[in-house]
């Protein structure tokens, strides 16, 4: 179920006036959140389109025209605006392409809708991880797999799973580096700050600016 929203008027990320957040959702008022699990510490930003997907603890959405649909998204995962997640497919196996086929009721073609399409849709959810970064305009198409700590580049098109920790970039889009060595980002995989409770979080917090010194303090095994 979705949590209790706070929605409020004077909220406005452009003219540098941020809301304050807590344990329930900040949802701007012009967003659209539809048979959704929103987590705690979250914000979702104007315009935004956000349905059938769950954002958990910490993520936000930037909004300005974000879309959203059938998408599993981790905690601690910034994502811009302008982001396409999870546009649906057509079927180009049919005849024709066009929504007609299974928006029946719409075109006055049958009774009821062709289900199979949007059951087809829905197997193909996108999976976010933790601590993500997916930048302006880009699109993530049904299906893909984005590992915890990846970048993903302003105005990519991700057609591929993207490992973790991972930098990718392009059209379509392909790895441009690895944020850390193999052995850092194993390390940050097993320790997986993100799932510190709140109070584990704030007596650590100032641990989280030096990579090195947090897996060497965290890590149970450095290669």
């Amino acid at each position: 179920m979705l949590q209790t929203i706070d929605q409020r008027p004077d909220w406005d990320p452009e003219a540098g006036k941020r809301p304050v957040l807590g344990t329930a959702p900040c949802i701007h008022p012009t967003a659209t959140v539809v048979d959704s699990k929103v987590g705690e510490w979250t914000e979702i930003g104007a315009y935004t389109t956000f349905q059938e997907s769950i954002l958990d603890d910490y993520s936000y959405v930037a909004g300005r025209h974000t879309q959203i649909w059938c998408a599993s998204i981790g905690k601690f995962t910034s994502i811009a605006a302008g982001v396409r997640i999870n546009p649906p497919n057509h079927p180009m196996d049919r005849v024709t392409q066009h929504h007609c086929t299974y928006r029946r009721r719409q075109y006055g073609f049958d009774a009821k809708d062709d289900q199979t399409v949007f059951e087809w849709r829905r197997r193909q959810r996108v999976m976010i991880g933790h601590d993500v970064w997916i930048g302006h305009g880009a699109v993530i198409l049904p299906g893909v797999q984005v590992g915890s700590g990846a970048v993903v580049g302003a105005g990519a098109v991700v057609s591929r799973s993207v490992a973790p920790y991972d930098v990718v970039v392009g059209v379509p889009a392909r790895r441009l580096r690895r944020r850390f060595t193999d052995a850092i980002a194993a390390a940050l995989l097993d320790i997986a700050w993100w799932d510190w409770d709140r109070e584990t979080l704030r007596r650590r917090f100032g641990e989280l600016m030096d990579v090195e010194r947090f897996v060497a303090r965290h890590a149970r095994v450095v290669n």
